[in-house]
């Protein structure tokens, strides 16, 4: 049914109307659609055409890496608003053969010669978000390279075929990209970025396409078979790299050809907390997935069979404890090559008791706890061998920095925005660093076994959006679609990485769907409440349901995404 709800704040009346499905038969009151099974494997992606690559890849042989790289290059030019080659990559992968989780960080460095004196003899407090000064050593082809040799089994240029034949042939845009491309392109114009208009509009008849029109972009497929011939090194060493190199000097940037020849992915130890019986996975640092554990962690004291979905009680714990967490991730979260970050006492059972026994009734400013010492895509897939993979992947800010080499048919992300130019800080910037990243894959084991693949795409959104999906799973009983369609929220304000200090309490800013009763008991504890179009991030997710043998996937639905499997 409708709900239209007419709200009163700041003396501005708004009409909230949410689609709440409470007359579905099956009862599951926030579904806009059922889970979607399959026994041999399964594909959830935010565009359904890159979903049927990663199937289609599954179904003719190959496993769940192979189909995930075929399937992330196939976004890298469907979706080139959110990701592509110019951006980092970070994954969890449940290699069935090890009964193990293996976790990758494939995300790149700031230039060797570009250092924190040359911001400050040159006037700047941050890191500029667009031009060539936030641009970092892109990661996501050595990143796709490292996964394939851990684990692929086809030649990596039949999983990047699919990506070169729609680059070369074109396929219709889906609302949600036309309108972000509509919205970007002549942002970057605007600034005088070279190479912009030759790359995304004279390849398709000079003019930025609308939804349903047919798109190409025949740079970026000649980019691809490039890699697909010659591997990574044709991306990190060969004429990509000089063209990259070249054409950020040009442009008055620092990263060179020599920065992309030294890059290298990292395989690393994932990292877990368990809640109420479940074992929830994500990355370290320099990410800001444990953000999301600590959340997890603080909130488990809590007992939420008491406390109903989207009350106050939940929201105002909710939003507390993120405001916790994200102190820490403020002062602590940095590159671990760099920053001996605390991991395993941020996540201690000791420490988020203490954290825990700073939440009050009313909505409070907290400091970092005293340790002794940022659109995206995301996407999963997993295959009939019981294989399965979280994978996520962006160039940052959208489409990226605005800096595209000629030719070539990607931007290059902007992710050094996110160091801070503050000395002495864990993330201050420093050349061959890797930035605070913000996006985040994360896992569910429970004994030892699968359950969950998932992510939700959306800067300083996705540790919020994980534990709510955690939450909804595990607390409220949702089953996988309905967890990623239940209304959301989000907390801004606070401290970040990237130097700013908390001046205020903040905001929630809430979703359609969140009842007026929680609104008004939110403001009572001292919470300002508001409103934002698009920033609740993007799910994608498949669960093992052993007892039936059977994959459960679901997709989001403020996205064009689809979960598929066979």
């Amino acid at each position: 049914m409708n709900r239209i709800t007419l709200l009163s704040l700041f003396g501005i009346m708004i009409f909230s109307i949410s689609t709440i499905a409470q007359d579905r038969v099956t009862g599951k009151t926030f579904a806009t659609r059922s889970e979607v099974l399959a026994q041999n494997g399964m594909v959830a992606t935010s565009h359904p055409l890159a979903t049927q690559v990663g199937l289609d890849i599954l179904k003719n042989g190959g496993n769940a890496i192979d189909a995930a790289i075929a399937a992330n290059a196939t976004l890298g030019l469907m979706e080139p608003t959110g990701c592509g080659v110019g951006g980092d990559i970070f994954a969890i992968v449940w290699d069935a053969k090890t009964q193990k989780l293996y976790a990758l960080n494939g995300s790149g460095r700031s230039p060797k010669k570009l250092t924190l004196d040359y911001f400050k003899k040159n006037g700047y407090d941050k890191i500029p978000a667009l031009g060539p000064l936030p641009v970092s050593v892109p990661g996501t082809v050595d990143g796709w390279f490292e996964l394939h040799k851990k684990f692929g089994s086809k030649e990596m240029s039949e999983i990047l075929s699919p990506a070169i034949n729609y680059a070369e042939n074109g396929f219709p845009l889906t609302e949600l990209i036309a309108w972000y491309i509509q919205k970007s392109i002549p942002r970057y114009m605007d600034k005088g970025f070279p190479n912009i208009k030759d790359t995304y509009i004279s390849q398709n008849n000079g003019k930025l396409p609308n939804e349903g029109e047919i798109y190409k972009n025949p740079y970026l497929a000649n980019t691809y078979k490039k890699i697909a011939e010659g591997g990574r090194d044709a991306f990190y060493r060969g004429d990509i790299a000089k063209t990259i190199g070249k054409f950020i000097k040009e442009q008055g940037g620092f990263l060179s050809e020599k920065d992309l020849a030294n890059h290298h992915s990292e395989w690393l130890e994932p990292v877990s907390v368990n809640y109420r019986g479940y074992d929830v996975w994500e990355l370290p640092p320099n990410g800001q997935g444990i953000a999301a554990l600590q959340m997890l962690q603080i909130l488990e004291g809590y007992d939420f069979s008491n406390i109903a979905f989207g009350s106050a009680e939940h929201l105002h714990l909710f939003t507390e404890a993120k405001k916790l967490a994200f102190e820490d991730r403020a002062k602590y979260y940095a590159d671990m090559d760099f920053y001996d970050v605390p991991v395993e006492e941020l996540l201690s059972d000791k420490y988020a008791k203490e954290r825990r026994d700073l939440i009050g009734e009313k909505a409070t400013t907290y400091n970092a706890g005293q340790i002794s010492a940022g659109e995206t895509i995301y996407m999963t897939v997993a295959d009939k061998e019981g294989n399965m993979i979280s994978l996520i992947q962006s160039n940052y800010r959208g489409m990226g920095s605005g800096m595209v080499p000629p030719k070539l048919g990607f931007m290059l992300q902007d992710r050094g925005e996110l160091f801070s130019l503050k000395e002495g800080q864990a993330n201050t910037y420093e050349p061959e660093k890797r930035p605070f990243h913000t996006i985040i894959p994360a896992f569910i084991t429970k004994e030892g076994k699968p359950y969950v693949s998932f992510g939700v795409m959306g800067g300083d959104f996705q540790p919020q959006g994980h534990t709510q999906i955690v939450m909804n799973l595990i607390d409220f009983g949702m089953n996988l679609q309905e967890a990623g369609d239940a209304p959301r929220w989000d907390h801004t304000g606070g401290a970040s990485p990237m130097g700013e200090e908390t001046t205020n309490k903040g905001m929630i800013r809430i979703e359609s769907g969140i009842p007026y009763e929680t609104i008004r008991g939110l403001m009572d504890r001292g919470h300002q409440v508001g409103f934002v179009r698009g920033a609740y991030g993007g799910y994608q997710a498949i669960l093992w349901d052993a007892e039936n043998k059977v994959y459960r996937g679901a997709s989001e639905s403020r996205k064009d995404g689809q979960a598929a499997g066979y």
